[in-house]
């Protein structure tokens, strides 16, 4: 139940019900954190061996680091740390508050690729297991893919712009080529977008008539596809970390005999990452809780609407979930 209804049933004004609540019915003037909390808010008692740490905005475009505990699945007792900035050396100052004795019972961190939040957390749970999110990685392969799709429609566009100039000075109608499915050049780079992140398996029928004049038309993006699904299959069809390894080793192979330029970058980055990555084949675990999670805190932020008290905005974060 919001505040707004809570207020209504005792008649009272919503924004007159919550400063009765701030300052009379909740705990918030004893609140053990309140001097810091715009800075940092820590729940030793939420550490689990299994935690995820990510960024979110919480006011105003503001980012703070969260710390969460999988456990706990989002609920009471998920928040084990929100600390304000990304910046690794604050983030650990207040991750070193914590008992060093719980700190070494963590054993695996779960993130994207932040360099910030790994220098963090090898700084402050030494014997974790570090995961790089496997969905984040994906994430690289296929911009790879939608990169090359972008640059090809942007010169169709151009392409096609030249020619209406073309038509109109001599006084001509222009009519672009259609495709045997009813697309022009530059409706199916536009219309492919979706269709290149799928498996060939799950494809509509429509998707398969447009993949196939795509990839007839366009040779280097079936290629540029093909890598980006030899990747997915990585995690999708290695059981053990030597077998993915296995697996990343062929298609960096794959890569540099294609010399496709808009992959180098994504490898370069998987290989400096390639040992946290190939943790995830250990437990098979994700970032998906803390991204699960840092939907809560945006929804809380939106059902209160907006923050106007930070301080007390945070109390009432921490008393759902710390």
């Amino acid at each position: 139940m919001s505040l707004a209804s809570v207020a209504r049933s005792y008649r009272l004004e919503p924004k007159e019900f919550e400063k009765q609540y701030k300052d009379h019915i909740s705990d918030f003037r004893n609140w053990d954190q309140k001097s810091h909390a715009e800075e940092w808010m820590l729940f030793p008692r939420n550490v689990g061996k299994h935690l995820s740490i990510d960024e979110v905005a919480v006011t105003n475009g503001e980012l703070w680091t969260v710390v969460t505990n999988k456990a706990k699945h989002g609920k009471k007792g998920a928040l084990t740390a929100m600390v304000k900035g990304t910046k690794a050396s604050d983030i650990a100052k207040v991750l070193l508050k914590i008992p060093e004795i719980q700190r070494y019972t963590v054993t695996e961190v779960t993130m994207d690729m932040a360099e910030n939040m790994e220098a963090a957390v090898r700084r402050s749970f030494p014997r974790a297991k570090i995961v790089t999110d496997r969905f984040h990685v994906q994430q690289l392969v296929s911009d790879a893919v939608q990169e090359m799709r972008i640059e090809l429609k942007r010169t169709i566009t151009k392409e096609e712009n030249e020619a209406i100039k073309k038509a109109k000075a001599a006084g001509k109608g222009y009519h672009p080529a259609v495709f045997e499915n009813g697309d022009t050049k530059k409706q199916l780079l536009a219309r492919s977008r979706y269709l290149l992140f799928k498996p060939k398996g799950d494809r509509n029928d429509q998707q398969q008539e447009r993949s196939a004049i795509l990839f007839r038309e366009y040779p280097l993006l079936k290629t540029a596809y093909d890598l980006s699904m030899m990747f997915r299959g990585t995690y999708e069809h290695s059981t053990t970390i030597a077998e993915a390894r296995a697996k990343l080793q062929a298609w960096y192979r794959k890569i540099e005999e294609k010399k496709l330029d808009a992959f180098l970058v994504p490898m370069e980055s998987i290989r400096l990452h390639e040992t946290t990555i190939l943790n995830y084949f250990v437990n098979r675990s994700t970032n998906a809780s803390a991204e699960s999670f840092n939907a809560k805190l945006k929804n809380f932020r939106t059902a209160v609407r907006g923050v106007t008290d930070k301080t007390f905005h945070l109390f009432r974060v921490a008393t759902l979930y710390g």
